[in-house]
């Protein structure tokens, strides 16, 4: 007689669940001939029979949990003659456990269900009891789609909330932006030291005016535009509509209802005091509700602060028609290398991260690229003591 074990079935798998035997009892078996299915939680395989003979015991039923190296068949003599013997690796030492009872997964006759430790686990996350689906496997039995499907259908506790006005009209606008500019997007770090001055001087002008990282970033992204006046346009067929004029639109967040983008009109040639003045004065519109229609109107570039203290970069969506949108990151106090006297040293120093989302149509990352690194030089160059 030969025992028939479960043999090793990969890495970390101690059991696995009978799903079917291809062979009752009495039946001929020949030697590698397929014998029964197992499942485990990685595959479902089907096993041979490791001596030619026939299959005087099942020790084991369909459904029934075995672990690694239980015997689960006996294969007999046929015709007088001695089953084969297994080969060296199948051989299983006397002393090698039987079949471990089922303790995780009920037997086929229990309830008429087949389960692998899979399916199993994915209907115990998913809250579905077993007894309520419909096998589509052999025998009935519970099959991994069937397990994936019922717990799809499974009732949630999913709540629908209506989209208010505002981001709907935003939704709107920006899927409206996407379908119309082929987006591209560059990033630069640039020095961001000047920002210890404003930190001297209480960041206030001399009238008391609050100077946001926002008001000193806008200030030098306007003057940039002088320089890459192509920025600050309109597509209009195949045509790029300079604007002379520089309308800064700032984005502003009215949570849970969307965002406003009010603009601070002919920003070129302000100053710094000047151009701290007129976002103080938007940005307390903008909480009181007190905004009209023409400080929403006529932006031609936009500018978006950090979300949050600790946002290193967003991508902004183009507020069309413009072709440009400025991102601006969160101040960061890092550690900086230096030349001192010819040596590099380690100080503390600041660092800020500027993002530019451009339509494609008009320009590419070079010029984007470029175009943030000017705004860097720039920011760097303000004289805040004269300014303010």
């Amino acid at each position: 007689m030969a025992d028939v074990t479960l043999p090793s079935l990969g890495e970390s798998v101690t059991e696995g669940i009978i799903t079917r035997w291809m062979k009752n009892v009495g039946d001929v078996v020949g030697r590698d001939e397929p014998l029964f299915e197992i499942s485990t939680d990685k595959v479902d395989s089907e096993l041979p029979s490791p001596a030619a003979g026939v299959l005087l015991k099942i020790l084991a039923n369909e459904g029934d949990t075995v672990g690694v190296g239980a015997v689960v068949a006996v294969i007999g003599e046929l015709d007088g003659a001695p089953a084969s013997p297994p080969s060296p690796v199948d051989e299983v030492p006397s002393s090698t456990p039987t079949a471990v009872a089922p303790t995780t997964a009920p037997s086929k006759s229990d309830k008429g269900l087949v389960v692998s430790p899979v399916v199993r686990r994915i209907l115990e996350d998913g809250g579905v009891d077993a007894r309520s689906i419909q096998g589509t496997g052999l025998g009935g039995s519970v099959t991994r789609r069937d397990a994936e499907a019922a717990v799809a259908k499974r009732p949630s506790d999913d709540v629908a909330i209506a989209l208010t006005p505002g981001l709907r009209r935003m939704a709107q606008h920006m899927v409206d932006s996407v379908r119309t500019s082929p987006h591209g997007f560059v990033a630069v770090e640039v020095d961001a030291s000047v920002f210890v001055t404003l930190d001297a001087v209480s960041r206030s002008t001399t009238d008391g005016t609050p100077i946001t990282d926002e008001t000193l970033v806008a200030l030098a992204a306007v003057r940039a535009l002088a320089e890459f006046d192509f920025f600050n346009a309109t597509v209009a067929g195949d045509d790029l509509i300079v604007h002379r004029t520089i309308n800064l639109g700032f984005v502003r967040s009215l949570q849970p209802a969307g965002m406003l983008v009010p603009v601070v009109h002919a920003a070129g040639g302000l100053t710094l005091r000047a151009l701290a003045q007129r976002l103080s004065d938007l940005s307390d519109r903008v909480e009181s509700r007190q905004l009209t229609t023409d400080d929403l109107l006529g932006g031609t570039f936009s500018l978006l602060a950090a979300p949050t203290p600790s946002t290193l970069v967003a991508t902004p969506l183009l507020i069309q028609p413009n072709v440009a949108a400025l991102s601006v990151g969160a101040v960061r106090h890092v550690p900086v290398i230096v030349l001192r006297d010819g040596v590099e040293v380690v100080e503390p120093g600041r660092r800020l991260v500027l993002g530019l989302s451009f339509d494609h149509r008009v320009a590419d990352p070079v010029s984007a690229a470029k175009y943030l690194e000017r705004v860097g030089e720039i920011l760097a160059a303000i004289d805040i003591h004269a300014e303010r």
